[in-house]
């Protein structure tokens, strides 16, 4: 078989992760590269249709530099690999997240469907181009969603050629998937992906050419006797790329909704669903008025337990007002740990959809002796407009985050990371933080006495209540510096509050 000048490979070689920004996005960087093998019965050629396999919800493209061995390669070192490369062309990496557990970590049948390694339509002579030259783009229905460069690559293409050639000769015509950058998702039946590799700076400008494929639906269904299609919320959220990008398909009409419970909480609603609204003149008021005196309020009303205890600011005259966002992390076990713990998990969704204006709080379950945030996640809430964040669990990168400038309330300092004690595993539930339940939508505030939560249906007449006991007391102090005793005055008797009243009056 022959696909535009590319004999059958005897082997293709395709690399997990191998862009920054894909790790990024993943929420983890390899320390050295990782592989699966695709069989040759899945190459494609540029005009090609693809199947979505009948039942499933998730397949996803993958644009990546695929590389073509010319002179055959064994124990070669990394500076030589590139000497290996006769031609370089675009590949599509598809595969289907529904079928992610079927052969856990192989691929084999999540990437190794008949058509589902598109190359083409030309070759680039390796001759002609720098490694580090190379673009690739990736075009859905002829929008661009992914581009990057290799001079990015986690792993140079001569490091990847060695490395295979540690343990296996690479022959003449094998072909290496050297990774995807950021960007890939799920299309749809009816979809047309295009991948271009080119080399923009080099003379002449080469490409490959753009590598079409159609996407159709399939009709045969999965029989009873292997692993069906199966998916799962954290399925459809690293399939689309993010939360962000998946309740975007949503809206469109592209994707299917979150299930309830089967990433998150059963009972949890992914936003608060009330109709209450955090104005600008409630958060201003909010923002004045001391957490002591709203305690004191919450207090009248039966609400005893909303303070959020053991918890103080990172640097001190800090102060958060917002609508609470939340994340519960249980104890850690190694096997929940490498189920839920590891790409992008609900630590990573929670401050990656955090919104402007509100706050993330964390359920540490008390348990200090971790960090639950560092300096790129309190960056992420920050760049994103989050109020604040606070956490019943420790800091880490604690002066780096205090630098950062957005509030965060915690139990302190601790270096250790996430692993050591917790699982991320739920956002946007109710949850237990410092002693205080927290639900999605609570108005969260907090300054240097402590954090404390406010029901929705109580904001706006606590807010109003603190505002007069704050200006009463503002009153109160001013006599006491000018030597007035605290007796009668503080709590002011009749004669105090008469004559109070009288001068707010006149104001």
């Amino acid at each position: 078989m022959h696909i535009d000048g590319i004999a059958t490979p005897g082997k293709i070689i395709a690399v997990h992760l191998n862009y920054a920004s894909r790790a990024a996005q993943r929420g983890r960087t390899p320390a050295t590269p990782s592989y699966f093998l695709k069989p040759a019965s899945s190459l494609a050629a540029s005009g090609s249709a693809l199947e979505r396999p009948a039942g499933t919800e998730l397949l996803a493209f993958e644009g990546e530099v695929a590389l073509v061995i010319g002179e055959p390669a064994r124990r070669v070192s990394p500076a030589d690999g590139w000497r290996h490369v006769a031609s370089v062309t675009a590949a599509n990496d598809f595969g289907v997240y529904d079928l992610r557990a079927a052969d856990k970590g192989s691929n084999v049948r999540s990437k190794g469907g008949d058509g589902f390694t598109p190359l083409g339509p030309a070759l680039i002579p390796a001759a002609d181009v720098a490694p580090d030259g190379l673009r690739v783009r990736t075009w859905v229905n002829g929008e661009l969603v992914q581009e990057d460069t290799s001079d990015t690559l986690l792993f140079p293409f001569g490091q990847l050629v060695a490395d295979l050639s540690q343990l296996m000769t690479l022959e003449t015509g094998d072909v290496i998937l050297t990774g995807t950058p950021a960007g890939s998702s799920v299309v749809l039946p009816g979809d047309v992906v295009e991948v271009e590799v080119d080399a923009p700076d080099a003379a002449g400008s080469p490409t490959t050419g753009r590598l079409v494929t159609r996407i159709t639906e399939g009709t045969v269904p999965f029989g009873d006797f292997g692993t069906k299609p199966a998916v799962d919320d954290l399925q459809r959220v690293e399939a689309w790329g993010s939360e962000a990008e998946h309740s975007a398909a949503v809206a469109a009409g592209r994707a299917t909704a979150l299930d309830a419970g089967s990433r998150d909480g059963a009972d949890a609603p992914s936003r608060p669903a009330d109709a209450f609204e955090l104005t600008d003149e409630l958060r201003a008021q909010l923002s004045s008025v001391a957490v002591a005196t709203l305690s004191v309020a919450l207090r009248k009303r039966g609400y005893h337990d909303v303070f959020i205890e053991g918890v103080r600011a990172n640097h001190p005259g800090d102060r958060l007002v917002g609508r609470a966002r939340t994340l519960r992390f249980i104890p850690a076990r190694p096997d929940l740990f490498a189920e839920r713990g590891g790409g992008y998990n609900a630590q990573k969704r929670a401050f990656d959809t955090v919104g402007a204006g509100e706050v993330l709080v964390v359920d540490a379950r008390g348990e200090r002796g971790t960090g639950t945030v560092g300096d790129v996640l309190a960056l992420r809430a920050k760049v994103r407009g989050a109020a604040g964040i606070v956490t019943d669990g420790g800091v880490r990168d604690f002066d780096a985050v205090a630098e950062i400038g957005i509030p965060v309330f915690s139990q302190g300092p601790h270096p250790s990371v996430l692993g050591r004690r917790h699982v991320p595993w739920e956002t946007d539930v109710t949850i237990a933080c410092g002693g205080a339940a927290v639900q999605p939508g609570d108005v969260i505030v907090g300054d240097g006495d402590g954090v404390i939560v406010i029901p929705p249906h109580l904001v706006a007449e606590v807010a109003e209540e603190a505002a007069a006991q704050d200006a009463a007391d503002a009153w109160v102090a001013e006599r006491v510096a000018e030597g007035e005793p605290v007796d009668g005055l503080f709590p002011m008797d009749r004669e105090w509050r008469s004559r109070y009243e009288r001068e707010a009056g006149d104001r």
